[in-house]
């Protein structure tokens, strides 16, 4: 009975042994992925990943990822995955748009307390507040979306000084795109300073605010198909009130509102684009507001 005993308690030792060092090989080989020489910062949706992408082209030794997928949106209500969660713990960096957007970031911080948040919206100007809080859509403003380049790019230098010189270059090449493509947008749509519209969609409450048109802006689910007839009622009593000729909705919303609204008054529907979904390409925020500065013109 001795000698069972004996042998069960050099069994439990060996493996308690055996445990531990699987263990400490687990952490040994995270630390090593975490230690080993590559910064890797993870955007947490479309629109800072074409920033990032921008800011950091030619850096030595990162590694670039975005979090959600591309086509997923907003994150107002965004559910982290777990295959979110992996991407987060190894992550070196963070780079978020703020303003509550990423809802989720407690969760993150919680688990990640080691890794760099980066907050993009430090230096936003004009926020706009509307009934649900924030709005957090500020890049399609281009001067905010400008600011949010800078701020990404000041603190990428501040944390990897390795690539400070590339990044400075790529910052200062980006925003002279920016600056010209702000000067297109001044001087081609001068007319609009005044002019009134709808939207259907708060992603261009910014764009519309730096324009100068006067948006009235109504709060939709975007992917739903009907309003309630006592809804739909109310805006076109102020649609004819106030003649308005415009609507304004995101290219990949659900319409039928927009159009319903149109068919009562005549007026015309114009799809922008919010840049919350598009190619992965360095251009891709540039191209998106041509996009909408080609609309613009063609519709005033």
């Amino acid at each position: 009975m001795k000698k069972v005993t004996k042998y069960i308690i050099i069994a439990i030792v060996v493996l308690g042994i055996i445990a531990a060092l699987v263990i400490l090989n687990i952490n040994r080989n995270n630390r090593e992925s975490k230690d080993d020489g590559v910064v890797k910062i993870l955007t947490s949706f479309y629109p800072m990943y074409i920033i990032a992408e921008n800011i950091t082209d030619g850096a030595q030794n990162i590694e670039l990822e975005n979090m959600a997928d591309v086509n997923v949106g907003c994150l107002h209500d965004y559910t982290l995955t777990t295959e979110d969660m992996k991407k987060v713990e190894n992550a070196d960096i963070f780079i978020m748009n703020g303003l509550g957007m990423e809802s989720f970031i407690e969760k993150i911080l919680a688990s990640n307390q080691d890794m760099n948040i980066i907050d993009s919206s430090k230096e936003a100007q004009n926020v706009i507040l509307g009934t649900d809080g924030v709005n957090a859509h500020i890049w399609t403003s281009i001067d905010n979306y400008i600011l949010q380049v800078k701020s990404i790019s000041k603190e990428l230098i501040n944390i990897n000084q390795e690539n400070a010189e590339v990044y400075q270059k790529n910052t200062d090449e980006y925003v002279q795109k920016l600056e010209e493509l702000k000067n297109d947008f001044e001087n081609n749509l001068q007319n609009l300073d005044g002019e009134k519209a709808i939207c259907l969609n708060e992603a261009f409450e910014y764009l519309g605010q730096e324009l100068g048109i006067e948006m009235t802006t109504i709060a939709t689910d975007h992917e739903e198909s009907t309003m309630s007839a006592d809804m739909l009622s109310s805006i076109i009593d102020k649609v004819k009130q106030e003649n308005i000729q415009i609507i304004i909705v995101d290219k990949n919303d659900n319409k039928a509102n927009a159009e319903t609204i149109a068919n009562e008054i005549g007026a015309q529907i114009l799809e922008l684009n919010s840049g919350l979904t598009g190619k992965l390409v360095k251009d891709a925020y540039i191209n998106q507001m041509r996009e909408n500065l080609n609309i613009l013109e063609s519709a005033f």
